[in-house]
């Protein structure tokens, strides 16, 4: 039993080698790394500073006059939107994709004041260059974050929002210990394609891997792999450190417009949770509780709750999320 055990353990070994081997090192502006839309920049002098925010414009052949934004989660960027937008520009939708400052093909500074309103800032300064008054707002996971925050600063602009699994549905802070970014640099250091896979598995995908995720888990593996990802992880440090500090529980209540929550109910995300005491951990990402009490403090918002799905509807149940999306939006 022993030495069948050391040989399957041999092969997890060789496998999770020749994985690791077949993911290519990317810089920290992933230059090397084609999206699947043409991608524009947008020069921003923000904070004495020239930095260029990547985004993609992706409109349809036929139009129906309504124009969707779609913002990245933390994690992530905006390449993992590429079924989503091909679906929405095939109904007539014009779709805006941007890489947040930090995030993607965007700029990583080395000193940088990150906000949730900074976030939003720099995002509507895109729609102005691009005349878009008005636009259906969709955030995933931070990007949901940076939707709502971006709602608060400019409702006149926002003619729907849908906050898909976001995080920031509860005040990490009062739960779970301090962070310093120092301490959350050093962190993000550590991270690997292993250890990066493992937390996926974990909290996305129920432990259940297939091949349709492993391009979301190389672009941030592939990182790792590259002499700059001390650039990289210092910018995921700063960002964490919003996230924690910057909570946008207590304003759903000011949310106005049409709102449509999308709720996984298997996600147990919650930024922090290793800190926490072992008895608050057990409490911290309960989507199937956060998704309903979120819906009671936005006025009028719907609730579509996918059962046994975890933090990546978008990617994991791709036709549940869709069906509520478009129902939404048509």
């Amino acid at each position: 039993m022993t030495k069948f055990k050391n040989i399957i353990t041999g092969i997890s070994v060789v496998a999770i080698t020749f994985a690791q081997a077949q993911i290519k090192p990317l810089d920290a502006t992933l230059s090397n790394y084609q999206y699947p839309f043409e991608v524009h920049f947008k020069d921003l002098n923000s904070q004495k500073q020239n930095l260029k925010m990547a985004y993609m414009d992706v409109r349809p052949q036929k139009s129906n006059g309504k124009t969707v934004m779609l913002l990245h989660g933390k994690n992530f960027n905006g390449a993992y939107w590429e079924k989503t937008a091909k679906y929405l520009s095939a109904q007539g939708f014009r779709v805006i994709i941007p890489d947040q400052i930090g995030f993607g093909k965007s700029s990583k500074p080395q000193s940088y004041q990150f906000s949730f309103a900074q976030l939003a800032s720099n995002t509507k300064a895109i729609l102005d260059d691009l005349k878009i008054e008005k636009i259906i707002v969709l955030g995933h996971s931070m990007g949901g974050m940076v939707a709502t925050r971006f709602t608060l600063m400019y409702p006149e602009t926002v003619e729907k929002l849908i906050l898909e699994n976001p995080i920031g549905l509860e005040d990490y802070k009062t739960l779970a210990k301090y962070q310093t970014v120092d301490e959350a640099y050093q962190s993000e250091l550590k991270n690997t394609a292993e250890s990066y896979k493992n937390y996926q598995l974990k909290f996305y995908y129920d432990n259940k891997w297939k091949s349709e995720y492993q391009p979301w888990l190389d672009l941030i593996a592939g990182w790792t792999l590259h002499k700059d990802y001390p650039q990289v992880a210092w910018n995921a440090a700063l960002t964490s450190d919003i996230i924690f500090n910057q909570p946008v529980v207590y304003e759903f209540k000011n949310i106005k417009m049409p709102t449509l929550l999308i709720i996984g109910t298997r996600d147990r995300t919650a930024i922090g949770k290793d800190r926490a005491p072992k008895e608050v951990q057990q409490t911290m990402g309960q989507y199937q509780e956060l998704g309903k009490k979120t819906q009671q403090q936005i006025a009028g918002s719907k609730l579509v709750e996918l059962e046994n799905v975890g933090h990546l509807p978008h990617i994991e149940v791709y036709d549940k999320f869709w069906n509520a999306l478009y129902s939404f939006i048509k």
